[in-house]
């Protein structure tokens, strides 16, 4: 049986002119798994992002487009062709939303004599806005177009020794000789979605997310968040007390994932953090989440609030490390030792 690599990314507008942003947004928001209550769906949607968000979005996207493409498509194409050549099996892309598609991908592999397909998720923690979308997106598309087509998919490996030595290495790479804070900065959820994606009803924030086990720890992000930054300070050898984590990106008001990155950010030099350096590993690509939000508009409240140095540490993007990993993982399912 012929297999192949599909890579899956969140995606990207098509250029930064606004109504390529909108239309993205539009894929992006309408999505069920991202904004769940479908009224709150329709009111933010249409009254409130689609009429604004998308000429402010446009001019975000401007600061951090490349000449080749958005960040993310380009690395993730880099990340897809160093795989390639590492493997002997094809390996293809495709985005939740946007182009290229799920579709398209999956299309590719099969023109090429695929029949089985080992789909990696490239999203470390669990969330239904990222992982779980991704996973019934690519189920859809299979039962409509695909019907004969084998699917795996990698699980979330925010705690895989690979990926842990791999992220505390790049880290440490990049983390300068003094700081007095590294804040792992990962993108936000509401906490509701904690709730619907606890099959166990096992799940109270705050209070089992720092806990060994619990039956809610393998669909809970912000459990998977926090073991991330614990396995990860542990492998660098860092005191607690140097390393803090916060959440970004939130939208509405309703509760969200705390503390907030902004607010975080905003308040180090009052307490004394006034030299930092900021990591985003919810993310494996740079995109506007990190080159612009963390990166620029992050970095700019910080210094304005006293803050003196502030680093960026980058996402492991297409480093060889991470395709190391990557080409591990794609051997082992090759070989039929297939993760799930």
């Amino acid at each position: 049986m012929k297999k192949g690599v599909l890579l899956i990314n969140l995606g990207s507008p098509d250029s930064t002119k606004t109504k390529d942003v909108r239309r993205y947004l539009r894929e992006f928001l309408s999505d069920p798994k991202v904004i769940d209550v479908w009224f709150v769906r329709n009111i933010i949607l249409n009254l409130f992002i689609l009429p604004f968000r998308p000429k402010k979005s446009a001019k975000a996207y401007k600061k951090i487009w490349w000449e080749e493409g958005s960040p993310l498509i380009v690395l993730t194409e880099r990340l897809q062709q160093k795989l390639q050549a590492k493997l002997d099996m094809p390996v293809a892309i495709g985005m939740r939303y946007g182009n290229p598609s799920i579709k398209e991908g999956l299309t590719e592999l099969q023109q090429l004599g695929c029949e089985s397909v080992f789909v990696i998720p490239l999203y470390p923690q669990y969330a239904m806005s990222t992982t779980e979308t991704v996973v019934d997106k690519t189920l859809e598309i299979k039962e409509k177009f695909f019907k004969a087509l084998k699917i795996s998919f990698l699980p979330p490996f925010y705690n895989h020794p690979d990926y842990i030595q791999t992220l505390a290495q790049s880290i440490e790479k990049n983390l300068p000789q003094t700081f007095d804070k590294l804040l792992f900065s990962y993108h936000g959820i509401p906490e509701r979605h904690i709730y619907k994606t606890d099959r166990s009803n096992t799940c109270e924030i705050g209070k089992c997310c720092f806990k060994d086990e619990n039956p809610s720890h393998a669909t809970c992000y912000r459990h998977q968040c926090y073991k991330t930054t614990e396995l990860v300070r542990e492998a660098l050898n860092l005191p607690s007390k140097k390393v803090m984590q916060s959440f970004q990106s939130r939208l509405g008001s309703d509760p969200w994932l705390k503390p907030y990155t902004d607010e975080t950010l905003e308040n180090f030099p009052k307490k004394g953090a006034k030299n930092i350096a900021v990591v985003a590993p919810a993310f494996v690509s740079d995109c506007l989440e990190t080159l612009e939000e963390l990166a620029m508009e992050g970095k700019e409240e910080f210094l304005k609030n006293g803050g003196d140095s502030f680093t960026y540490i980058p996402c492991l993007n297409d480093s060889d490390e991470f395709v190391e990993i990557l080409e591990k993982w794609c051997n082992e399912y090759q070989n039929n030792e297939e993760r799930i």
